[in-house]
């Protein structure tokens, strides 16, 4: 259980969690904005304008949060009211782009801070422990990118193509049993979550790259 990394593992465990609640957040507010640049009044109107996580993910996305490592949120928006023909696709995207954003920040502050004053290791415990957080920050952001661009509904990606692509989205609409996007995302989360495989092993490789190339170092993870 993802759980028992609070007693083993404390530091990663306060990061992830501290990271996804953050993340999402800002992510739904990324829908929320862009919605309303399009005209939309349903983020607003319906109080998802705010940074409270409980408005965004609710009590039991936090409770599978805690226990199982995973999450979700939501931003209700009515695409009947965007004014572009493709605002469709630009609010889905908005959510993706403020998760690239947010794992540019972080690992261009540890790869900066690396140049300066060394690796986490290297430093005393609470600089350590603050570079160890931006760097799991920065690592799950471009693990949450990845996985919202996936085109499996209701993931963002499923969205964008959807918006561009009318054989995709008739597709989409056909599909009789809408279990089926559900248990494949299920899958994709399961095999995401191990530390080993997926998503997370990609976003690891794609952040000790941008690390080692904006902070001019040859850091190696086993």
């Amino acid at each position: 259980m993802f759980l028992e990394l609070a007693f083993d593992a404390t530091l990663y465990f306060v990061s992830v969690v501290v990271t996804v609640v953050i993340s999402i957040v800002l992510h739904e507010l990324a829908h929320g904005w862009a919605a309303t640049f399009e005209g939309d009044d349903t983020p607003a109107s319906s109080g998802h304008l705010t940074p409270n996580p409980i408005v965004h993910m609710g009590p039991l996305s936090i409770i599978m949060l805690l226990t199982c490592g995973m999450a979700f949120g939501a931003m209700p928006v009515n695409p009947v009211n965007f004014r572009h023909r493709h605002g469709d696709a630009l609010v889905s995207a908005a959510g993706p782009a403020m998760n690239l954003l947010l794992a540019l920040v972080a690992l261009t502050a540890v790869a900066l801070w690396m140049r300066t004053a060394g690796f986490w290791e290297d430093l005393g415990d609470f600089a350590g422990n603050v570079q160890y957080f931006l760097w799991t920050f920065g690592e799950v952001n471009l693990a949450l990118l990845a996985l919202n661009l996936l085109p499996i509904p209701p993931l963002d990606g499923s969205r964008i193509l959807a918006d561009f692509h009318g054989g995709y989205r008739r597709w989409v609409r056909r599909v009789n049993n809408p279990h089926v996007f559900f248990i494949a995302l299920l899958v994709i989360l399961i095999v995401a979550s191990r530390a080993d495989l997926g998503l997370f092993d990609g976003a690891a490789k794609v952040s000790l790259w941008y690390v080692n190339l904006v902070g001019d170092q040859t850091l190696h993870f086993d």
